[in-house]
C-alpha cells in the first residue's frame, strides 16, 4: 500500500511539474512575442550631420589575434552616422592584437589606440580597460562593446535615434549570437532563454524594477548618466561589469532601456569547447550576485525540474521494455511531456537566434551544462581557487581580486534629481 501510494505521489509530482512547465512556455512566448527585434533605422540626414551627438566607442581588446578584432574596427569605422571616435585599448595582449589595432588607426584618424597599463591592485581587466578608454573620451555619449562584435552599419544612427525619441540615458542592444559549432547550438539557446526568463521575471523592462539589463558588445549611455554613478571605478572588481552597470544606473534614476536587434550587431562569444566554459564559469555565479544560496538552489531545482524528467522517462522505457509493471506509463506520459515542453521553448529561442531547432531535442544535455557550468563557477570562486578568461585569473584568493561582498553600494548612489 505505502509504496502504490508513494508512485501515485511522484506520478502527481510528475504533472505538476508539466503545469509548471507549460506556464514557462506560454511566458516565454509571450516574452519572445513582445521583445521582437529591432530593425535598422533607414538613412536620416540629421544623424549624418556634424550637429549629431558626439559618440565616443570604447573598445577592450585583449588577445583578440585569432579572432575578429579586424572585422569589428571594420565594421565600426563604417558606421554611417555623422560624429563618433574610436578608443580602442590594447589590455596588455601578448599576442598581435595591438599590432593589428595600430595597423587600423593607420588608416583612419577616428580610431585611437591607447597602450592598456599594468592593472592596479584591486581592478580585474576589463573595467580597468574600460576606464582608461573612458578618461581618453570625448563624448557626450558612450558606447561600451566589444571587440568580438560585428555592427551593421546603420547600428549607431539607429541607438542614438532610439535614445532621443524614447528619452532613455542607456540602451543595450542584445545581439545575434551566431553559433557555428555543435556544443554553441546546443548552450546557446539555453543560455538566451534563461536571459529572457531573468528579464521576465525580474521585471528589468520596468522603470519601476531596480534589475537592469547590460550586454558589454552594445551598451550606449549617456555620459552624464555614466560619471554620476561613478564610471568603471565602481565596477573595478565586478567580471560581469556591464550587468551591475545597468543595475547602477537603474538604482541612480537613469531611463535605461533594452532591444533585441539581431539585425543590427551579432557575435560569435566562443569557438570551441574550452571557451564556451571558461565564459560561464567567469561569468554564472556573477550572475547569481555571488549568493552560494541562490545559485545551489537555482542547481538543484533545474537538475530536478528539467534535466531529471526525461532521464526517469528513458528508463521507464527500458523497465517496460524488461517487463516491468505497466503502471509505469502512467509515470512515463508526464514525464516525457515535460522534455516535449523543454524541446518546444528551446525550439522557439533557437529561431530567434537562427539555430536549428533540430537541435532542441538535446534540451537535457543543454540545461545540464548551463547548470553545471554554474556549479564549477561557485565551486571556483567560493574555494579560493579562482576563474580563468584570457590568461588571467579571476577572484582568485592567493593574492588576487576577490568578488564583491555585498550590493548594498548600490542604494547609496546619487540620483539623477541630486
Amino acid at each position: 500500500m505505502f509504496e502504490l501510494s508513494l508512485f501515485k505521489l511522484l506520478v502527481w509530482v510528475a504533472w505538476g511539474g508539466v503545469a509548471v512547465w507549460f506556464f514557462i512556455a506560454l511566458v516565454t512566448l509571450w516574452g519572445l512575442a513582445r521583445y521582437k527585434p529591432l530593425q535598422p533605422l533607414a538613412q536620416s540626414r540629421e544623424l549624418t550631420r556634424s550637429s549629431a551627438p558626439f559618440v565616443s566607442i570604447l573598445v577592450p581588446a585583449r588577445n583578440e589575434e585569432g579572432r575578429v578584432l579586424s572585422d569589428c574596427i571594420h565594421s565600426l569605422l563604417a558606421q554611417e552616422y555623422g560624429r563618433f571616435e574610436i578608443i580602442a585599448v590594447n589590455d596588455r595582449s601578448t599576442d598581435a592584437t595591438g599590432a593589428i589595432l595600430q595597423s587600423s588607426a593607420k588608416t583612419d584618424e577616428r580610431l585611437r589606440v591607447i597602450e592598456g597599463r599594468e592593472l592596479p591592485a584591486g581592478w580585474l581587466g576589463k573595467p580597468y580597460a574600460m576606464q582608461q578608454a573612458l578618461d581618453a573620451a570625448r563624448g557626450e555619449w558612450v558606447l561600451a562593446t566589444d571587440a568580438d562584435m560585428i555592427f551593421d552599419k546603420a547600428a549607431l544612427r539607429t541607438a542614438i535615434a532610439y535614445t532621443l525619441e524614447h528619452q532613455v540615458d542607456a540602451l543595450t542592444f542584445i545581439p545575434l549570437f551566431e553559433a557555428h559549432s555543435f556544443w554553441e547550438r546546443v548552450m546557446i539557446p539555453a543560455w538566451s532563454w534563461a536571459m529572457l526568463v531573468y528579464i521576465l521575471f525580474s521585471r528589468a523592462g520596468s522603470p519601476r524594477s531596480r534589475a537592469g539589463v547590460g550586454i558589454g558588445g552594445f551598451f550606449l549611455i549617456r555620459r552624464a548618466a555614466l560619471e554620476r554613478v561613478g564610471g568603471y571605478q565602481k565596477l573595478r572588481d565586478e567580471v560581469m561589469e556591464d550587468v551591475r552597470l545597468a543595475d547602477m544606473l537603474k538604482s541612480s534614476g537613469a531611463r535605461v532601456a533594452f532591444e533585441y536587434a539581431t539585425a543590427l550587431v551579432r557575435t560569435r562569444m566562443y569557438t570551441n569547447w574550452r571557451e564556451m566554459w571558461e565564459c560561464s564559469t567567469k561569468n554564472w555565479f556573477s550572475g547569481m550576485k555571488f549568493s552560494i544560496s541562490l545559485a545551489l538552489s537555482s542547481i538543484f531545482s533545474m537538475y530536478i525540474g528539467a534535466v531529471a524528467p526525461p532521464l526517469i522517462a528513458l528508463g521507464c522505457v527500458l523497465f517496460l521494455a524488461a517487463g516491468a509493471n505497466t503502471s509505469l506509463w502512467l509515470l512515463f506520459f508526464p514525464l516525457i511531456s515535460i522534455w516535449v515542453i523543454e524541446v518546444f521553448i528551446l525550439g522557439a529561442v533557437s529561431r530567434r537566434f537562427k539555430i536549428p531547432v533540430v537541435y532542441a531535442l538535446s534540451s537535457p544535455l543543454a540545461l545540464a551544462l548551463l547548470y553545471t557550468t554554474l556549479l564549477d563557477s561557485t565551486i571556483k570562486i567560493v574555494s579560493g581557487k579562482g576563474v580563468t578568461w584570457k590568461g588571467r585569473k579571476v577572484y582568485e584568493r592567493a593574492g588576487g581580486v576577490r568578488p564583491p561582498r555585498s550590493r548594498q553600494h548600490v542604494s547609496n548612489l546619487p540620483t539623477a534629481n541630486d
